[in-house]
């Protein structure tokens, strides 16, 4: 089954804790704290895998979670590491954060990974915060909470040229006979219901990619038909063939069919118009043929059009020199403005440390994922833990911001629905 679109929901490991442990050893006074840091969590990896061709395998598998991070030991041991997941997805996987709509990855490459939900940093323990201001502290971290993301997996085939046209103008046959691809093939419309890719090889030695797609219909931009669905399979192709029934074998006027077929194009995103189209008159054997091309030609005088008839191989090999010579001039388009070659696309937003509102009333809220990933790692039972967040929040400015707005002793402080008292 091919599978080219699944959503699932990613989870790094959480961060392992640290812990509060004293060396205690006969004969060696004041030991001093030796409680281990935890362990770092594991990540969730994507990576591209020339080998695979679907995205079957995520689609019954709706949740993956990496391995959490080992709590710290006594002796100033480190917990372990989290195991991180590693999925295997096809050269040409994009990837998206769905709530932010942002793109995290286009994997391009084989091998290259893209890491969409990373681990929690593992907690610190209580000799990771000795100083002269604490000598004996007998407090740790908490390990961080993970990523979390829902995200959507969608796979674009990797084609240096697409086949576009109505239904049955002859895609398949075209691609079965220019390459070892076995497309089905029938005398009724929409056989390629799927993408079908083969690797094409000129007479003069040069090669490339090709991708038979489903037959386009009217309104197939808008969601109608197979069409939309997979359109995106044409967005990283280079040169497009447009295929046209000459012989009328489908009853449809080609004339008006490549009309209908552009308009699609240009209605959909990135971009397709731009790319050079090569324009194929196919069926040239069938009767009427010859009256419809000098119509096309009349209508469209300025058009250079290829003459075929794909079942007996007639005329394709010219169309293939076109395409090969079209490739060597044809930069890639890319999926999205100022997006170049096969990198991950990280989404990076400057965000404050922290940031303070004022509910009125004499209390106030504070946000901020740097203070909330302090906040949440500290295990608060402890008295010195709590003058140790609070030092922090002195040093990151969030005492002088409170004063600013007028914050007095007494006033309440929110932290992530817990409530403090402010002390100036």
């Amino acid at each position: 089954m091919f599978v080219d679109r699944v959503k699932i929901k990613v989870k790094g490991g959480n961060g392992g804790n640290g812990i509060v442990s004293m060396r205690r050893e006969k004969f060696v006074p004041l030991g001093g704290p030796d409680g281990g840091s935890g362990g770092d969590g594991g990540n969730v990896i994507l990576k591209a895998d020339s080998n695979k061709s679907t995205l079957l395998d995520l689609r019954y598998n709706k949740q993956i979670f990496a391995k959490k991070g080992g709590s710290g030991k006594s002796k100033k041991m480190s917990g372990r590491t989290g195991e991180d997941v590693v999925l295997a997805v096809p050269v040409g996987t994009v990837i998206r954060d769905i709530e932010n709509d942002i793109l995290i990855a286009d994997l391009k490459e084989h091998g290259q990974e893209a890491i969409v939900a990373k681990g929690g940093r593992g907690g610190k323990g209580n000799f990771a915060f000795m100083s002269n201001k604490y000598p004996a502290p007998d407090f740790a971290q908490q390990g961080e909470i993970a990523v979390a993301r829902e995200i959507e997996i969608e796979l674009k085939l990797l084609a240096d040229v697409g086949l576009v046209g109505f239904p049955s103008v002859g895609k398949s046959t075209f691609l079965s006979v220019v390459s070892k691809a076995k497309p089905e093939i029938a005398d009724y419309p929409f056989t390629t219901i799927t993408p079908n890719l083969g690797v094409v090889m000129t007479k003069d030695g040069r090669s490339f990619t090709i991708a038979d797609l489903p037959g386009l219909i009217e309104g197939a931009s808008l969601g109608k038909g197979l069409g939309h669905q997979f359109l995106r399979h044409i967005e990283r192709t280079r040169v497009i063939i447009h295929m046209l029934d000459m012989g009328n074998e489908t009853g449809r006027d080609p004339v008006e069919d490549y009309e209908i077929i552009n308009n699609e194009l240009s209605s959909y995103q990135y971009h397709l118009m731009l790319r050079p189209q090569i324009v194929v008159a196919n069926k040239m054997d069938l009767e009427g043929a010859k009256e419809n091309l000098a119509r096309f030609k009349e209508t469209y005088p300025d058009i250079e059009i290829f003459e075929t008839t794909t079942i007996f191989q007639a005329g394709v090999d010219k169309v293939l020199y076109k395409a090969a010579d079209l490739l060597e001039t044809t930069p890639a388009f890319p999926l999205l403005d100022g997006a170049s070659k096969g990198v991950v696309y990280k989404f990076i937003e400057e965000k404050e440390d922290f940031k303070v509102v004022d509910l009125g009333n004499g209390s106030f809220e504070l946000f901020g994922d740097k203070l909330l990933r302090e906040f949440r790692m500290l295990d608060f039972e402890s008295d010195k833990a709590s003058f140790h967040f609070a030092r922090r929040l002195r040093i990151m400015g969030v005492d002088a911001r409170l004063r600013a707005l007028g914050a007095k002793d007494g006033d309440t402080i929110i932290i992530d629905n817990y409530e403090f008292e402010f002390i100036d």
